[in-house]
């Protein structure tokens, strides 16, 4: 990753680390690279979640897209996977969402899609940042008759709303849904798409206010969802993070079905179906080993890639799969949609209970989670891949591999997006992989932090 840009776009506290300055940079910088090779005058998408900063950065945005003459059209708040569908909708050249996905309030970010619906290339973001870095004077300054005008698209949550509802087939008036918005972007858009189908709904945080987005809910913070299953006897509990591209789920007994669950869930069902692309899940380094076994169990292949939905993206596309995902909760359909989308993803996984008749809970038992340890490290920026290079940290590493060998796994991951170290262990002995986990993370802590 470069200076800017990390693993999904450009993330920093607003007005400190991302401020409107920064802003403006980057929508004049990306309408250029963007759009430079177009014959018209080029048409960008600007979407935001519900941060309160979120409108300042959409100002900045706007006006250096307008400064590259380029028009930019505003979405308002909708959820991140809408605007990788109505780019390709509206035949617009490009699309912005300001959006920190599961961060923090106090978190916003920056995220570009091309003209297809898909996130940048690695050599695409570089290029914008290169231009940002030195001092933009490769972009031409247009003036007069030349400049950017800016627009509002007051249809474009319906239109997001009715084209997700055409990804299922049946209605679900025969469920009881409970639903967590995370007060994010999906506060609405999730509720009118579940209320169409006929669902029973019970909605929490869907009152978004601007300082509320993920705190202490959304897929991120699952204990209101799973209380709330119980208390009310709800035949699934649906989790959606700040901007609505991850789902995870709580069956009827209340307990959490994450992202992996999910993936083996619709893969088997989409093989049964006959659609599953290659017989061929894709999914990241951090999926759990139950997986693994699971898709064994069932004849199913499954292409690994790095930690990142992009990263799944573009293996599916190299090898024309159709199913991929991560264990947070990101879940790319690529028959309807070209990023991680959780309403799609919410309203596939609610088909399979209808078409097949079963429970949540029956259907998670197509594999076994394996007790995993996941402990986020706060280091400081500048040291965050040195772990490689430390004598001691090296040697817990390889002493609970030793440990672990043949019965478990060690995964080392510095953060795209934020100052931490991810320490995490999976094996058999919950106690032995706590205690090996916090082994590693007090070093990491000692020599990193």
């Amino acid at each position: 990753m470069g200076v800017l840009f990390g693993t999904d776009g450009v993330r920093g506290i607003a007005n400190t680390e991302l401020g409107p300055e920064l802003a403006f940079k980057l929508g004049r910088a990306g309408a250029f690279v963007l759009t430079k090779t177009t014959k018209h005058t080029p048409k960008i998408l600007v979407a935001k979640d519900t941060r309160i900063s979120g409108d300042m950065l959409e100002a900045a945005i706007v006006a250096g897209i307008c400064s590259a003459g380029a028009k930019a059209r505003m979405l308002g708040v909708i959820p991140t996977p809408a605007v990788a569908y109505l780019v390709r909708e509206y035949e617009a050249d490009a699309g912005v969402v300001i959006s920190a996905s599961h961060n923090p309030m106090e978190y916003n970010g920056i995220k570009f899609f091309d003209r297809n619906g898909y996130k940048l290339s690695d050599e695409l973001e570089e290029e914008i940042e290169r231009l940002i870095l030195s001092s933009m004077g490769d972009i031409p300054a247009v003036t007069g008759e030349k400049i950017g005008k800016a627009t509002v698209k007051r249809t474009a949550l319906s239109d997001y709303v009715d084209f997700a509802l055409k990804s299922i087939d049946c209605e679900l008036s025969n469920l009881k849904i409970a639903v967590d918005c995370a007060n994010g972007a999906n506060s609405v858009a999730a509720v009118d798409a579940l209320t169409e189908l006929d669902a029973n709904l019970d909605i929490i945080h869907n009152d978004p206010n601007g300082i509320n987005i993920n705190d202490h809910c959304g897929s991120t913070h699952m204990e209101d969802l799973c209380s709330r299953v119980k208390a009310i006897g709800a035949d699934i509990g649906l989790a959606f993070d700040g901007d609505a591209d991850r789902l995870l789920a709580v069956d009827e007994t209340g307990r959490l079905i994450n992202g992996d669950v999910i993936l083996m869930i619709l893969a088997i069902f989409y093989q049964q179906q006959g659609r599953l692309n290659h017989n061929t899940l894709v999914t990241t380094v951090m999926s759990n080993m139950g997986l693994f076994l699971a898709a064994q169990e069932h004849g199913i292949q499954v292409v690994q890639t790095a930690v990142g939905d992009r990263y799944v993206l573009e293996e599916m596309l190299r090898g024309g799969y159709s199913l991929g995902g991560e264990q947070s909760g990101h879940i790319i359909i690529r028959d309807y949609n070209t990023t991680g989308d959780g309403l799609i993803t919410a309203l596939q996984l609610l088909s399979v209970m209808k078409k097949t008749g079963k429970k949540l809970s029956e259907l998670a038992q197509c594999m076994t989670v394996l007790p995993q340890v996941l402990i986020n490290v706060a280091v400081l920026p500048e040291k965050k891949m040195l772990y490689v290079e430390n004598a001691e940290i090296q040697e817990k590493i390889q002493n609970a591999q030793k440990i672990l060998a043949g019965r478990g796994r060690v995964l080392i991951r510095p953060s795209g997006t934020e100052s931490i170290l991810r320490v995490m262990l999976e094996g058999e002995d919950p106690e032995q992989i706590k205690t090996l986990a916090e082994d590693i993370a007090q070093s990491a802590k000692k020599y990193l932090g």
